[in-house]
């Protein structure tokens, strides 16, 4: 069933996720929806340093958004920020260092810029890690859950009260396709009895989390726009690090770093009118369903309980 599955979502894949997908969609686009300007508004974008989520940074920065950068290799993150006030020539782009797969130290930053800020209009959780052998942090947590799940849980959770004093407070979480083929699994968010390891697997594990997160915030939060993306296959760095093979097969394909970030801008910036309903899942500016073609990853209410009854356990435990 599994291999079936996956072909399923290559197939889908192929035909959407591509640079070609793209270009058709692209057809349908209102380009007008990206004539907007982002003064007096404020975005933080993690994983900022390089891909997807250095061109939204970018292109938010030349819109006039205050754009602050997290990211977690130091050297990288500074040459990222003077690229976009150079190329932006706007001076309000801000670089904070946080590993995302380090709980306390993700809470201890939310803490910090909830004192020192009036308020957060966007937040892009961005930055993602698809660690292929099976790794345990600091906190003996599993890397990729770590930072995919956990860290997406905490900064948001942390950022709430800051992003509730904004006008028009959004959310928007990086997930993939890739969830497709995966059903919530939470009798092992640690990945201990998959054997062996899969690290694409576990990664897509932690993007149906995501999902089922950005539902529950939804739910919980009405007066904030959640919103779940996939920005099909774009050459970034990260494919071409974490999934080499795949690259060599597929980069006359893929999709360009501009073209995977287009989504999360338009999430980012258009006008609310625009959006559907709080917790949806989008793809090339449109909402999508979040199981077809495999309706089978559809999960329980009891299920999703667990999950975000474990994460906020978590939460308190590292807080």
């Amino acid at each position: 069933m599994s291999i079936f599955r996956n072909t399923v979502w290559f197939i889908k894949g192929m035909k959407e996720y591509t640079q070609g997908g793209y270009t058709a969609a692209a057809k349908h686009f209102n380009q007008d929806d990206f004539n907007v300007k982002c003064d007096g508004r404020s975005y933080m974008i993690t994983g900022a340093n390089s891909g997807i989520g250095k061109d939204a940074a970018m292109e938010i920065a030349k819109r006039g958004g205050t754009v602050h950068l997290v990211c977690r290799n130091p050297e990288y993150g500074e040459t990222a920020k003077n690229e976009i006030i150079e190329q932006s020539g706007n001076s309000n782009v801000h670089l904070h260092i946080l590993d995302m797969s380090l709980p306390r130290d993700v809470h201890a930053f939310t803490r910090k810029f909830s004192d020192e800020q009036e308020k957060l209009d966007v937040l892009v959780n961005n930055a993602g890690c698809m660690v292929n052998t099976r790794e345990l942090t600091k906190d003996e947590l599993e890397k990729n859950f770590a930072t995919n799940t956990l860290g997406t849980h905490i900064i948001t959770k942390g950022l709430l009260d800051l992003l509730k004093k904004s006008s028009d407070p959004r959310v928007i979480i990086v997930s993939s396709g890739g969830m497709l083929v995966q059903k919530l699994n939470v009798s092992d968010l640690q990945f201990e009895k998959m054997s062996p390891f899969d690290g694409t697997m576990a990664y897509a594990q932690n993007k149906r989390q995501q999902i089922v997160m950005a539902e529950r915030y939804a739910a919980d939060e009405p007066t904030i726009q959640f919103a779940t993306m996939h920005p099909g296959w774009a050459d970034t760095p990260a494919v071409r690090n974490s999934m080499p093979d795949f690259h060599a097969k597929m980069k006359d394909k893929l999709r360009t770093v501009g073209q995977g970030a287009d989504t999360i801008t338009w999430l980012a910036i258009v006008d609310r009118s625009k959006l559907a309903s709080s917790g949806d899942f989008y793809q090339d500016r449109t909402s999508v369903s979040k199981h077809l073609p495999l309706a089978w990853t559809k999960s329980s209410k009891e299920d999703e309980d667990i999950l975000m009854n474990a994460l906020d356990e978590m939460y308190k435990k590292f807080v």
